[in-house]
């Protein structure tokens, strides 16, 4: 059976069908037992074939982040351009987005902020791909102040505090400790909470 599978497979689309693997592995299994031996026969690839695109359990997790970021980040610009030119009404959509795409991918989602631990100094790609989705949150925070509904301060700390308050919501909702059913309950709280971080971000300057 591996020798027919491995003929299925060109060069590049072993790579992300060894992704692929991981992601299904890790959602079953989590991290711990995870292997490259164990992915390349979720696959059915010899056990060698993994070494052509990762050197080890790392580099595969790397990229199994970097594609999670990718994701994260279509997530919230898709958000944002689905919303008007209004910056508050894109934040609060970039916001919902992110706390979305976490409880729809939870066992990804906690590989990309907690499970793996990433060195982003190694992992250029995986670095360019977490800093472009936390751009789509800058972005936004600058058409709010160049708009003056934003108060003026530095764009990136401000996205600091809104990405730390939705990662928090998503670790907290994933971790059952929100008590709150997911469903329109669960955005309105959402919503509740994007109003009150706007609320804090109004004014032209900060004090």
């Amino acid at each position: 059976m591996a020798s027919v599978a491995k003929n299925t497979y060109h060069h590049g689309d072993l790579r992300q069908g060894l992704i692929d693997a991981a992601i299904s592995l890790i959602s079953e299994e989590g991290i711990s037992d995870l292997s490259l031996r164990q992915v390349a026969r979720r696959v059915g690839v010899s056990h060698n074939a993994p070494y052509r695109h990762f050197e080890d359990k790392e580099a595969l997790l790397a990229a199994v982040a970097e594609q999670g970021f990718q994701a994260l980040g279509v997530a919230m610009e898709t958000a944002r351009q689905g919303m008007s030119i209004d910056a508050s009404q894109r934040l609060e959509a970039i916001g919902i987005a992110y706390v979305k795409f976490a409880l729809a991918q939870p066992f990804h989602y906690r590989l990309m902020f907690g499970d793996y631990h990433d060195n982003l100094s190694k992992y250029s790609a995986l670095a360019e791909a977490a800093q472009q989705s936390f751009m789509v949150l800058v972005s936004t925070i600058q058409e709010g102040q160049a708009a003056g509904i934003f108060r003026s301060a530095n764009p990136v700390d401000i996205a600091r505090v809104a990405w730390s308050l939705v990662h928090g919501q998503s670790m907290l909702a994933l971790d059952n400790k929100l008590q709150i059913e997911q469903g329109e309950e669960f955005v309105a709280f959402l919503k509740f909470s994007s109003q009150m971080l706007l609320q804090g971000l109004a004014g032209h300057s900060a004090t």
